[in-house]
């Protein structure tokens, strides 16, 4: 196969991804709203707040569910986040929510200079409630990365949209499909918490 045939039949994969996609986004709109519980979390002035006051004004809310300062792969999506997150809340309201507790969620956020509000579910069943907390796994503890779409209706009851896990490759990273363009993809490289700056 030529260098020209390789690059035409790269550019239709890129095409199928696309579309794809596309079907993906609209088969996740399809799906039926799951009922949700109005949880409670901690925000960082130790004060309980509901699921349904995290909306503000907007309909709809994104949690990520960050599994908290052991993971140097959800530091990595959180500093990534921070960037946009102005253009996140501006379509929708939207929080950081990990196990870790108050204390330690304060102390790293200062430390990363993270920008976006983030609540403990240390003392809630929200996590589990959600999938993202499960059996004990020796590589990376009982909690896992993702987020969650949820919509309040009128009536003030609230429901999960859709979900989507986080993991290397996914499209919630950049960096995974930059280090995709390079000669040896990603080789092996993980995310450390503290990298020198160039």
């Amino acid at each position: 196969m030529t260098t020209t045939e390789k690059i035409s039949e790269l550019d239709e994969l890129e095409l199928q991804i696309l579309e794809l996609k596309k079907k993906r986004a609209e088969l996740r709109q399809k799906l039926t709203p799951e009922k949700v519980a109005d949880h409670v979390l901690i925000d960082h002035d130790n004060k309980a707040v509901k699921l349904s006051e995290l909306f503000g004004d907007k309909k709809d809310l994104l949690v990520i569910h960050n599994m908290g300062t052991q993971c140097p792969y959800c530091t990595l999506w959180a500093d990534g986040l921070d960037g946009q997150w102005q253009y996140i809340s501006d379509r929708a309201a939207a929080v950081v929510v990990s196990a870790d507790s108050v204390e330690t969620q304060k102390a790293f956020k200062a430390k990363r200079g993270w920008s976006f509000p983030m609540l403990s579910g240390e003392k809630s069943e929200f996590i589990k409630a959600m999938g993202f907390e499960g059996e004990d796994h020796p590589d990376y503890g009982k909690f896992k990365p993702g987020v969650s779409a949820f919509r309040k209706n009128e009536d003030g009851s609230i429901v999960r949209i859709s979900k989507a896990p986080f993991g290397p490759g996914d499209d919630f990273c950049a960096v995974w499909p930059l280090f995709d363009l390079l000669q040896d993809g990603h080789a092996d490289w993980q995310p450390k918490f503290n990298l020198k700056k160039n």
